[in-house]
Order: C-alpha cells, then sequence, then structure tokens
C-alpha cells in the first residue's frame, strides 16, 4: 500500500510516499480502508520535532472510511461498515490504516468519507472545552477565536445547539461568512482595530462568559479583559509565551483552563463519541471541508494547516 512516512524530524518535504506492507489487525483491533484523512496542526507539531514521536513513522490522527477486516475479540464492528478514525495504530495518512476497536466509531450515513476525516480532533476537542472543561450553560456567552477553522466550526456549530449565544472571530471575508452561515449571532474581524471593543458593545458591556482560544500566545493577555464574571476561558492552542495581567482575573473570579484533547478518560472519550454521535445524526453538527488534497500532496497539507485564514477542514484523500 501507499502512505506517507516520516523518516527524520524537519520541513513538510520529510513526508514521502513510500510503497509499504499493508497492517494487519491483531486481537481487538481493525484494519480500514482509508478514503480520507484529517490534517491537523498536532500532526505539524509531530513532524517537525516539537511533540518527537518515534521514527519512522505514518501521521495522522483522523480519517474515515471502510473496514476491510477485523482481528479477533472485536464485537461491534464488521468488514464493510464505514467508520471514521479517532487516532489510530498504524497513521492515517495511508491506504490502510489499523486502529483499536474503540477507535473506529460508525459514520453516520449523511456524511461522506472527507467530512467522517473532519470529525474527531474538531468535535471531540470542541465538545470536551464547552462540556467538560468550561461546563457552559445554556444562555451563557460564548466567543470563539478562529471560528472559520475545523474546531471554530466545530465550536461554533455545538455552542448555538447548547443554547449559547455565539460570538465568532475570523481573518477573511469568506471565513466570516462561513461562521455566520454555521450558526454565530455575530462575527467579528480579529484583524480589524476595535473589535474587542465591538464584543463588550455587544454583551452590553458585561463580556463573555466563555472564550475557547486557539491562540492563546496572541490573545490570551487581552482575553482576559474581555470576561464576565466567574468567566472562563480554555486554551486550545498556543505557539509561544504569553504575559497576562492576574488582576484580570482577580477582578472577575474568572480563570483560565488548559486543555489537551489526548488527556481524556476511556469514559470521556465514551461522552464525546456519544455526543458526536447524536449531533451528525441530526444535522446539528456538521463537518466543513475547505480543502482536499491527494495523499502525495501532504507537504502542502501541513503548510496550509498552519496559513492564517482558516476555512473549514483539509482532508488527504489516498
Amino acid at each position: 500500500m501507499k502512505a506517507i512516512v516520516v523518516r527524520q524530524y524537519g520541513d513538510p518535504e520529510v513526508m514521502k510516499v513510500e510503497e509499504v506492507p499493508t497492517p494487519k489487525p491483531t486481537a481487538g483491533q481493525v484494519l480500514v480502508k482509508v478514503r480520507a484523512a484529517g490534517v491537523n496542526p498536532a500532526d505539524t507539531y509531530g513532524r517537525a520535532g516539537l511533540t518527537r514521536p518515534a521514527l519512522p513513522y505514518t501521521p495522522g490522527s483522523d480519517g474515515a472510511g471502510v473496514v476491510e477486516s477485523v482481528g479477533p475479540d472485536v464485537k461491534n464492528l464488521k468488514a464493510g461498515d464505514r467508520v471514521y478514525l479517532a487516532r489510530t495504530v498504524t497513521g492515517s495518512y495511508a491506504e490502510y490504516a489499523v486502529a483499536q476497536e474503540s477507535q473506529a466509531q460508525r459514520l453516520a450515513e449523511k456524511l461522506s468519507f472527507p467530512q467522517g476525516a473532519g470529525i474527531f480532533v474538531p468535535y471531540a476537542t470542541a465538545i470536551r472545552a464547552l462540556t467538560q472543561v468550561a461546563r457552559a450553560r445554556p444562555g451563557e456567552t460564548l466567543l470563539v477565536h478562529g471560528a472559520s477553522g475545523g474546531v471554530g466550526t466545530a465550536a461554533v456549530q455545538f455552542g448555538r445547539a447548547m443554547g449559547l449565544t455565539v460570538l465568532g472571530t475570523a481573518g477573511s471575508d469568506r471565513g466570516r461568512e462561513l461562521a455566520g452561515k454555521e450558526g454565530a449571532h455575530h462575527v467579528l474581524d480579529h484583524g480589524a482595530a476595535g473589535y474587542r471593543e465591538e464584543i463588550l458593545r455587544l454583551t452590553g458591556g458585561r463580556g463573555v462568559d466563555v472564550i475557547l482560544e486557539m491562540l492563546a500566545n496572541v490573545n490570551l493577555g487581552a482575553d482576559l479583559k474581555l470576561l464576565a464574571s466567574h468567566g472562563r476561558v480554555v486554551v486550545i492552542g498556543s505557539r509561544g509565551d504569553v504575559t497576562v495581567t492576574p488582576r484580570d482575573l482577580m477582578a472577575r473570579d474568572a480563570s483560565v483552563h488548559g486543555m489537551l484533547l489526548w488527556n481524556i478518560t476511556a469514559e470521556e472519550g465514551a461522552g464525546l463519541h456519544a455526543a458526536i454521535a447524536a449531533g451528525t445524526e441530526n444535522g446539528t453538527l456538521r463537518p466543513i471541508v475547505g480543502l482536499e488534497l491527494p495523499l502525495a500532496e501532504a507537504p502542502q497539507s501541513h503548510r496550509k494547516v498552519m496559513e492564517p485564514g482558516a476555512f473549514g477542514k483539509i482532508v488527504l484523500v489516498p
């Protein structure tokens, strides 16, 4: 089979298409014919050596496809089942991937495989941030920074379904149009002067209850000044250090929560999959695919996913 293989850490070009043996599932595992693989910023951190996965390896945690075969002791899946992948054993940037049974979840019939490849990291991150970390409640106000990207659109959709008043920011006209279409009540340009003052105006000077922060090293200091009393910031992404004024937290009895999706327990993971299944079945959760690229263009996908002006999910098609 063809797969992307990383044999040394470095720039996107270290990812090469190679012909490698098709993996075989063992006990409790399934072999999935990958029809689309999702690209996430976290994939770039491994390739660059920031998180240092063992070499050589095939990147990719998100994906979607059809179960090709199952190993012993697999109880709930069979050959022919459509699934989305929530991490894998062998990596999803490939024509086939092995996953633990718990990592392969049924894909709603109404969703395409590219949409399925945009499910787990974006939606599990957004749902965990809102429900398990921030403990957001209906009627509260939510600010989503980067509301046009994969996690951002997931947060807008899920927040709207939860009964939150959703404010979103995006850096392009196209991205702002998408955030509004997916459910944001108010959309702002985070590159425009005065947009933070506009957020306070929209909330009657009260501030927002929950902020999902995708780039904390740029925004966190200012986020604290936008919080309402007892407001919460959930840090989902950061690319450096940041200076904050603790008194902005003290004055509001506010809090900042760090979050990493891979810290979830099995019980938390089951809850996330249940919420994803319900939302994708009833149509409230609708993965947005912004760009499809062939597998060989994995280097381009890693450059694109880190560029400003995000628009939905980037997927690779083997």
